[in-house]
């Protein structure tokens, strides 16, 4: 196939290139052998800044782009600047920077949660969001950022996506991702609208099993397509294809599809990809992966089929591996059994190719501009980033409620805090519940930290006497009378830091109690004043309905914490709006 046989709009939306891109393009194809193009489909990981390891993946196998994990700015910024000097064809360079330029940089301004900027209710910050994570990118070499996200958060269960979403509301989603597209392009930086076609709707997660977006076609068309045809229409340069299988769409695109292909994920499905991203949709830019070592991808055929699959089914690139060399193994293989035809190898590297032209790389890998300076370094978390995050902060912590009229707190009325942190690390000495207990303290409270760690189980009853002191003092806790507990504390206060992660089940929080007792679960919410304070999950209340006071402050940042001791101490206004619905859809919350 020569370079004209493709229906790809060169000069047409999201690439706009000129004759000299188009140029560029086509004689970079024509001058490229089969292997690499086979190496250039790829997205890997990046784990090592050495040479001879970086030459063997940019040089020897060719790789189309890369991506490395937050780092520090130099070191990134250097290894990136190598990767580029070694590269025949330049690389797409990205990170996920959903969150602030912290996303690449551990330096970097992190500018609060998708979640905590839908909470301001001003799209102006979304702005701000993708103009901070992209400047502060591009200063390091990034050219391809993986956001924003574009999910939808309808299923409160969901453990990985919440406060990465903008909130629930298609229109608010699409408003502020559009101004997070608008702040990457005066970046030059190519956005990734992702987890297509929709997380947020089941209950599981992608990294451990494909799961299922249940909408109806229409209901699809309603929120999901709108969301996508709105960024594609826009100019979104690259999107994102999830693990996530689409039946209502997949039938309604070849009404003979059986059970297997209406449950296939997106990023191999033909329908999905071909059908619905390409054709309904129109969109004409680069589709690549999600990360292809997710349970998601690897459970639904054997590897060295599905390697080569996702590309002749419709997608562009693949990103990350289990290995790059066996998987590069796989596509060339998938070309010599007839899994993978020339012609869409082909057409996924002009797309790749016509991705970069729209950026220009080509261009600064003349003029040596790819990666900036060393100097470009001092915006990376600079001042005026720092002040606009502290103002989202400022703006984003939610009151959902306070039917007690708990608040303000006032060290006279709640002198003696009981501080009940809830994380993943139970570890009461941690930075995070430090930082709590010192900001209370300064405030002029006495606080008590329960010490997670320690369980009574129903063997310690057997022998109460030869207990540990610190279990002693739990199991008085559980069995001291209401009158001692109220003469001890005037207030408990929970924090909850349930961060949403990958390879999660549940974001639910579970009470360390045993035969139904204890002080650590709410059962005196009607006994003593009780607060609970979430900096991360917005949905807690679905465990903790019994409490009166509950906050939702999307993040557990310092800039977070301090916004939200001012709004506790009264200094300072609940400005937030929830961008989902902290009840739950639930009447009885």
């Amino acid at each position: 196939m020569t370079f004209d046989n493709y229906e790809i709009d060169y000069t047409g939306n999201p690439f706009f290139l000129d004759e000299s891109a188009i140029n560029w393009v086509k004689e970079t194809f024509e001058d490229m052998s089969l292997e690499e193009k086979c190496g250039q489909v790829f997205c890997p990981m990046g784990f090592s800044s050495e040479d001879e390891v970086l030459r063997g993946i940019v040089s020897g196998i060719g790789v189309g782009g890369m991506m490395y994990r937050s780092g520090r700015a130099k070191e990134i910024q250097d290894t990136h600047r190598k990767i580029q000097s070694m590269a025949k064809i330049p690389l797409l360079l990205a990170a996920n920077t959903e969150s602030g330029g912290d996303g690449l940089a551990v330096e970097g301004t992190s500018f609060g949660k998708p979640m905590a900027v839908a909470a301001t209710a001003d799209p102006e910050n979304g702005y701000r969001m993708g103009y901070v994570a992209c400047r502060e990118g591009s200063a390091l070499g990034l050219n391809w950022s993986f956001a924003p996200i574009v999910d939808i958060n309808r299923d409160f269960h969901n453990p990985i996506t919440n406060v990465r979403t903008f909130g629930d509301d298609p229109e608010k989603i699409v408003s502020f991702a559009s101004r997070y597209m608008d702040g990457a392009d005066e970046n030059n930086v190519a956005v990734s609208i992702k987890h297509f076609p929709g997380d947020g709707i089941d209950e599981r997660d992608q990294h451990i099993l494909t799961s299922v977006n249940s909408l109806s076609v229409k209901e699809w068309d309603d929120s999901f397509g709108y969301i996508y045809k709105s960024l594609i229409d826009k100019g979104a340069k690259t999107v994102m294809v999830g693990h996530i299988a689409q039946p209502a769409y997949v039938k309604e695109i070849n009404n003979n599809a059986d059970r297997r292909s209406m449950l296939m994920p997106a990023s191999l499905s033909k329908e999905l990809l071909g059908g619905l991203l390409r054709k309904r949709l129109g969109f004409n830019g680069l589709i690549t992966t999600d990360a292809t070592p997710m349970v998601g991808f690897t459970s639904a055929m054997p590897r060295n089929i599905a390697i080569p699959n996702a590309i002749e089914n419709g997608c562009d690139m693949i990103l990350f591996n289990k290995s790059l060399e066996e998987d590069y193994g796989f596509m060339l293989e998938g070309i010599g059994s007839g899994l993978l035809s020339v012609k869409r190898l082909d057409e996924a590297v002009l797309r790749i190719l016509a991705t970069k032209a729209s950026l220009g790389l080509h261009e600064k890998q003349k003029n040596g501009s790819l990666v900036p300076m060393e100097e470009e370094l001092s915006v990376v978390g600079c001042s005026k980033h720092r002040m606009w995050a502290k103002e989202v902060a400022d703006k984003a912590v939610t009151l959902v409620r306070d039917e007690k009229a708990l608040l303000p707190l006032s060290p006279k009325k709640y002198r003696r805090i009981y501080l009940n942190v809830i994380d993943k690390e139970m570890d009461p000495e941690s930075a995070f519940v430090k930082m709590w207990k010192d900001k209370l303290e300064e405030e002029g409270f006495e606080v008590t930290v329960r010490d997670r760690r320690v369980k009574i189980v129903p063997a310690d009853f057997m022998d109460p006497a030869s207990l540990p002191d610190e279990k002693k003092a739990l199991l008085h806790e559980m069995y001291r009378s209401v009158a001692e507990m109220k003469e001890s504390f005037d207030l408990y206060l929970y924090v909850c830091n349930m961060e949403n992660a990958s390879n999660n089940t549940t974001l639910r929080l579970n009470w360390n109690v045993v035969f139904g007792l204890g002080d650590d679960a709410p059962w005196h919410a009607s006994e003593i004043p009780m607060m609970m304070i979430s900096t991360s999950y917005p949905y807690h209340l679905f465990d903790a309905p019994m409490i009166g006071t509950y906050i939702n402050s999307y993040s557990a940042g310092a800039d977070f914490v301090d916004a939200t001791v001012e709004k506790i101490m009264g200094r300072s206004e609940f400005m937030g709006v929830s961008p989902i619905d902290p009840l739950c859809g639930k009447d009885y919350i």
